[in-house]
């Protein structure tokens, strides 16, 4: 279209790059997917296949976009950090975001048979994002372990929830009205009391999220070599990020 007289439109499109010596990091969610994972029958409170495919497309990210350095996922979300010197698409907000958020679809959808081999994907599903700029090495910390605490606080009350509703017999309006008002301890002592259920012997999984990260991986008869792998790891004590400082390094 250049040179012609038509050009001009391309003034209408204005630059975004954003903030320099920045860290990024992009949160996609899953628009809709209340309703998508009951169309599709997912396990309640936690669907293991599900969470396997959401990490999946985490990986895949990681492994197509070298800037992406950590990936944080719970449910239907994931959280990825680009480094604070990444220059991708010149820091451009829309060309990272929407090409970062299309790639973790598509593979979502590619891989869906592989953990779902019984199960037809019945409509597309899709996902929505948005990037977030911190100054500093303790936001991005104070970032991940928001979105830990999150975690743990959804499945905790996920898991008592639907414990009332498929072990205890009470409706889910009964569940919520039970569950109004309560604190954490509260909720594991009606578990453990009501239904047996140790709550910190819950799979890390569903407790702690999934953290994704390149570490060293050692392989039979040959040399070692960086992989992205999924860990369940606390990210909100020190012990994470003093043994993995190349993650924060700018």
């Amino acid at each position: 279209m250049a040179g012609t007289r038509f050009s001009y439109v391309k003034n209408f499109e204005l630059p975004d790059p954003m903030l320099p010596d920045t860290y990024l990091v992009v949160r996609i969610d899953g628009h809709g997917f209340h309703k998508f994972a009951d169309a599709h029958e997912f396990t309640k409170p936690n669907d293991e296949p599900a969470l396997e495919l959401m990490d999946t497309a985490a990986r895949a990210v990681m492994d197509e976009f070298k800037d992406v350095v950590l990936a944080f996922g719970e449910s239907d979300e994931f959280s990825f950090l680009l480094r604070k010197s990444c220059s991708l698409y010149s820091r451009r907000q829309s060309k990272i975001l929407s090409t970062i958020t299309s790639y973790f679809t598509s593979v979502y959808v590619m891989q869906w048979a592989t953990f779902f081999p019984n199960k037809p994907l019945k409509y597309p599903p899709s996902f929505d994002g948005r990037i977030i700029l911190y100054p500093t090495a303790q936001h991005v910390r104070d970032y991940f372990a928001w979105r830990q605490a999150d975690t743990h606080i959804n499945n905790l009350y996920n898991t008592v929830f639907w414990a009332l509703v498929q072990q205890g017999g009470e409706s889910t309006t009964q569940a919520h009205e039970t569950l109004k008002g309560s604190v954490s301890s509260g909720k594991n002592e009606l578990l453990f009391s009501r239904f047996g259920i140790n709550y910190s012997t819950l799979p890390a999984r569903f407790r702690k999220g999934s953290v994704l990260v390149r570490q060293l991986v050692e392989e039979p008869d040959k040399r070692p070599k960086k992989k992205v792998v999924v860990l369940h790891s606390d990210v909100i004590e020190n012990e994470f990020w003093d043994t993995r400082p190349e993650i924060l390094s700018s």
